[in-house]
Formats: structure tokens, C-alpha cells, sequence
């Protein structure tokens, strides 16, 4: 704060840019594997403002059925034509990009400019990973360009933190655009978009989150970089390495206890986000409150979120969870899973 304002007060292309800026871009670029990197003040806006910039009208834009609003929002302002295929459905995937472009576009028949297909690493709200070698696969069988949102599996996912396509084993060279956010592994603000230089170069003057945005504050910028630093284990130690292993475990750990309490729980293991179903709509307020009468904050979730009967409880772990932590609080939980009849996996009675 000596030398840096705590707000830029200007968009990144006027006087929105310093040398925290252009290192965390760099950081990012090397952390994910691609040339070049664009931060954004907003990690929702992220998507909302990137996604019109890439694709418009005479492009196609496929997209998952459970992708989050940011996308679905983006998506929406572009112009271009949206297509959904069923969730971590590369068949389904492959039947629509075959059709096409075999009829291309409607009335008039011609190709279509391009092809983006997006998808996300972790899904938000199923606490799914993506099938992303499948995805690719057929992707690059028919010419498609890939966007990947690692909102929620940057610096959680893989052994190294860098997310589903370490996870995965999927070279970043086929996965055209990354996405990520840095609000959650990072403990800061923003998002970022990973890709050529050509197409970050792009993006600087035509998204609307570069062009007219404020720029990220630079106190922002510094948490960030020493985030990364942690992650990438150059602050000298190994506290970045043993931060994602606690992750892991707690999340295997917690998920594993839920669902032997016979609670229906969705998602994959490894995955730190643990969505329990309340089904019932009247669930949903009575689980927050008798989880809180416990000491227990948790998130819960109904429409329009999710579909009116997909009501349920969202569960986020962090490395900082202590098995004590996961141990009281899942007390607590199964109290409530009694109180409430919430033992699906067991009765369709709760």
C-alpha cells in the first residue's frame, strides 16, 4: 500500500494495470500450463462477459445441462445458438455436434463459424468431476473448440492442485480455454481465462470484463500471488502440498460418514463439495435451522437453483477442517438426519 492504491479505479486497459497484475497473470499462465492469462475482477463475470466475447451469432454453443448461471447467462448474451447435451454425456455430446454439423445451420444450411463446447471440472452443484477425456475425445473428433470452467477444481483437484485436467490425466494443450476463479483455493477475488496468446490478446480489447471493468485491487493481487507461492511450494516450504492432501482426505473421509448414515449423498470422491438430498422443498429451511440450534452453518439449496423436488444440502470441505471439526459436526448432522427422516440411501421414507 506504500507504492499501490487499494483500488485501481480503472478498467485493466486505461490505468487498471500494475506489475501484481501482469504477475499474477504470468502465474497463472504457468500454473495451468497455457502461454497467457487475463484476470477479472469477478469471478461470475468471468464467464458472463468472456463467453460473448469467444462466440456470436453463426456459432454453435454446446453446453452441459448442469452448468452453472455464469455460464448459462454468457451463454444467453452471445447470440450465438445453444445447444445442451445431457450432464457428462459425451454420447449425448457426440449426437448433437454430429447433427451439427451435418445440418448446420437452421434454414439457411450453412456451417456454423465455430463450435464451443463447455463444460465444468467440478459441478457445483453435484459435486461431480467432469468426464473430460471423453469430453475432449469427441470434441476433437469433430473440430469443436473446449471451454473449461475449474471454478470449483483449481487448486482442489490433482496432486499438485492444478485442477481436473491433472485430475484426469488431459493434456491442457487440448483444452482450448480455462477458466477459474479465485474466491475459493486462492482466498481472494476475481477470475482468470487461460488459453493462446492470440486469444487472451483478443480478449483484452473485446470482453467486456477487460475493457470496462474495474481492475482487480492490487491488495487482491498480492493474496493471490502468495496463494500460489503456497501452492506452488516456493515460499519454501511444504505447507501447499500438505494443505491438498488434507483436502482429499477430509473430503473422502466426510463423504465416506455421510454416506454410511445412510444419507443420499451425490458426487464423486475426491471431490471437497458433498451435496446431501432434502428432496422435500419444507426440508430445506427446517435442516438450516435445527443444523444452526447445533452450531453448524451449513448452505442449503432449492429452486430455482435446482429443480423444485432436487432440494438439498451443500456441503464444502477445507483443508483447514480438522477431524475433530468433521467428527462434531457429522454428530450433529445425524441428529438432524433422524429429526428430519433424511436417510434416502436406506427408505424412500427418509
Amino acid at each position: 500500500l506504500r507504492d499501490l492504491p487499494v483500488s485501481m479505479g480503472s478498467a485493466r486497459g486505461d490505468l487498471g494495470t500494475t506489475r501484481l497484475h501482469e504477475r499474477v497473470e504470468e502465474l497463472v499462465a504457468e500454473f495451468v500450463g497455457k502461454e497467457a492469462a487475463l484476470a477479472l475482477n469477478m469471478g461470475f463475470n468471468t464467464n458472463a462477459t468472456t463467453i460473448p466475447a469467444l462466440v456470436s451469432k453463426g456459432d454453435l454453443l454446446v453446453s452441459d445441462e448442469l452448468n452453472h448461471t455464469s455460464i448459462v447467462n454468457g451463454a444467453r448474451a452471445s447470440g450465438a445458438a445453444i445447444r445442451t447435451f445431457r450432464h457428462n454425456d459425451p454420447d449425448h455430446l457426440e449426437d448433437i455436434l454430429r447433427t451439427a454439423i451435418v445440418m448446420g445451420r437452421p434454414r439457411t444450411r450453412r456451417p456454423w463459424n465455430k463450435i464451443l463446447v463447455i463444460v465444468e471440472g467440478i459441478y457445483s452443484m453435484e459435486g461431480e468431476y467432469c468426464d473430460l477425456p471423453s469430453i475432449v475425445r469427441v470434441c476433437k473428433r469433430y473440430g469443436a473448440y473446449v471451454y473449461l470452467d475449474e471454478a470449483h477444481s483449481i487448486g482442489a483437484m490433482g496432486p499438485t492442485g492444478r485442477g481436473c485436467c491433472e485430475y484426469t490425466g488431459v493434456d491442457t494443450a487440448d483444452v482450448d480455454i480455462l477458466m477459474g476463479t479465485f474466491t475459493k483455493s486462492f482466498g481472494g477475488m476475481g477470475g482468470y481465462i487461460a488459453g493462446s496468446k492470440e486469444v487472451i490478446e483478443y480478449l483484452r480489447e473485446n470482453c467486456a470484463g477487460s475493457s470496462y471493468h474495474n481492475a482487480l485491487s492490487p491488495v487482491v493481487c498480492q493474496q493471490i500471488i502468495s496463494s500460489f507461492e503456497v501452492i506452488m511450494g516456493r515460499d519454501g516450504t511444504d505447507i501447499g502440498r500438505r494443505k491438498i492432501d488434507a483436502l482429499r482426505d477430509n473430503s473422502n473421509y466426510f463423504r465416506m460418514r455421510l454416506t454410511d448414515m445412510g444419507l443420499h449423498v451425490l458426487g464423486n470422491y475426491d471431490s471437497p463439495i458433498m451435496p446431501v438430498m432434502l428432496y422435500n422443498p419444507t426440508k430445506i429451511a427446517a435442516f438450516s435451522r435445527e443444523c444452526l440450534k447445533r452450531g453448524l452453518a451449513v448452505v442449503v439449496v432449492g429452486f430455482p437453483a435446482v429443480p423444485v423436488l432436487m432440494s438439498r444440502a451443500r456441503f464444502c470441505i477445507s483443508a483447514g477442517h480438522t477431524r475433530s471439526d468433521l467428527d462434531r459436526a457429522l454428530a450433529e448432522i445425524d441428529e438432524v438426519a433422524d429429526l428430519l427422516k433424511l436417510r434416502y440411501a436406506r427408505s424412500t421414507f427418509g
